[in-house]
């Protein structure tokens, strides 16, 4: 029975994609980030859902006149010179065997989000999507704070599987959807909902926590001081960071407190010195290698000839090294590029917001934008996170939102034209009006 409901709500979207293929995008989102067939499912678990969907998507594009060229803004052309770049690199790959899998994978993300980006052309496409993000994470979010505060912070919070199995890397994930669920909280106007949203981003902060995740905690605090420095009102603020702060910490067991104790003591970590290892094999491997090694580096093998350690083998627990120890040094700068110019997209969004005050909305993403990509990429430096698709959904909404903002800004500096001859005050008045989603 639960397989059977799984069934009518996964293949009505994907059906209707061929339609509306924006609607196969948010299907797609969903699917790719919660799994839902996965966690919920018993034989919905082996089911091709992201191959019906990204199929629907693909064909439903190709007929659809509501469509927009991908290519946006800076990022999205680093965007496809990165997957161009990884293409290349994928015939040096020293396992190409096993490197293939995990390319494929990728290219089906990257196409995705290209799909994503075109197919997003007006506000309301565009908040759907960011309710999609945020709901498809959030809920492991909200279950984990639960679960964190009933245990008191006594067992540690896992991930549901795939990109964000692990403890850690749910901790990113929840962590990057953060800012934007603030952003949906000054769209709602129900003082309940609001109230619900608000209850939402406690719990998901408070399952950070229960996580144990040290890259999350540097991450949460990189976050939360850029909000402060950032925002009005900075003695309320920190007023209220530090009351929320105590109040959280004080949850917390005794052992996770020897645990983040270690951020300090990193050289008595095995687990820290394991990564610092890795990440010196990464950069002496792309020294090595121009094309970098591909996707499957992190092997005993390469390990005695490139790490300091020869015999610690390691996973890179960095995004950074583990684009430069997988696709060399031209890799990790295109990597960083991609970031680099999402940055400043979101920043071209705060300047529209500032002069004109009437798109306050741009300006609120702009900043959440920001703070998202802030904790993806310090919590990131800990993880091996570089091909997950959020980031790049984040990215997407950056660039979308600069288009139309940009939009509404010409529709702004249209002159008014004269009412016809004959029309009455009513005409008159409509005429000029401003079209979009306003503030």
């Amino acid at each position: 029975m639960r397989d059977l409901l799984i069934l009518v709500l996964l293949v009505v979207p994907t059906l209707w994609a061929l339609r509306r293929p924006w609607i196969g995008v948010i299907t797609w989102t969903v699917v790719s980030l919660m799994s839902p067939h996965t966690q919920f499912g018993y034989s919905a678990a082996g089911w091709p859902v992201a191959t019906g969907v990204a199929v629907c998507t693909l064909l439903g594009i190709l007929v659809t006149k509501d469509k927009q060229n991908p290519m946006l803004g800076a990022a999205a052309w680093w965007l496809l010179v990165f997957v161009a770049w990884i293409t290349i690199t994928l015939p040096f790959s020293i396992y190409f065997d096993d490197s293939y899998p995990l390319w494929e994978r990728s290219m089906k993300i990257y196409l995705m989000v290209f799909v994503t980006i075109a197919l997003l052309t007006d506000y309301h496409k565009l908040m759907v999507f960011i309710w999609a993000n945020v709901i498809s994470i959030a809920f492991y979010g909200v279950k984990g704070g639960i679960f964190t505060i009933l245990s008191g912070g006594a067992h540690r919070v896992w991930g549901p599987g795939g990109f964000i199995e692990g403890n850690n890397e749910v901790a990113l994930a929840v962590i990057t959807v953060v800012p934007l669920m603030r952003f949906l909280l000054y769209r709602l106007e129900k003082p309940s909902a609001r109230l619900a949203m608000i209850a939402a981003i406690g719990l998901c902060l408070m399952m950070t926590l229960g996580t144990q995740s040290r890259g999350a905690l540097v991450g949460i605090g990189a976050m939360v001081t850029y909000l402060w420095f950032r925002g009005e009102n900075k003695l309320q603020w920190g007023v209220l960071i530090v009351v929320v702060s105590i109040v959280g910490l004080s949850l917390m067991p005794d052992a996770w407190w020897e645990r983040m104790s270690t951020i300090k003591t990193y050289e008595a970590d095995a687990s820290a010195m394991g990564r610092i290892n890795a990440w010196w094999m990464a950069f002496n491997l792309a020294k090595d290698r121009i094309f970098g090694g591909g996707f499957m580096v992190w092997t005993g093998t390469l390990f005695q000839l490139y790490a300091p350690v020869p015999e610690d083998p390691h996973a890179a627990h960095s995004i950074y090294f583990q684009v430069m120890g997988e696709h060399g040094f031209i890799g990790f700068g295109i990597f960083v590029a991609i970031g680099a110019a999402t940055w400043f997209v979101s920043r071209d969004l705060r300047k529209i917001a500032r002069h004109h005050p009437e798109l306050r909305w741009a300006g609120e993403l702009g900043a959440m934008v920001q703070v998202s990509m802030i904790g993806y990429a310090i919590t990131g430096a800990f993880l091996s996170l570089a091909y997950y698709d959020l980031p790049y959904n984040v990215m997407a909404i950056a660039l979308v939102a600069r288009k139309l903002a940009n939009e509404e800004v010409r529709k702004l500096a249209l002159p008014r034209r004269p009412a016809p001859a004959g029309a009455g005050p009513r005409a008159e008045a409509g005429l000029g009006a401003r079209a979009g989603p306003g503030p």
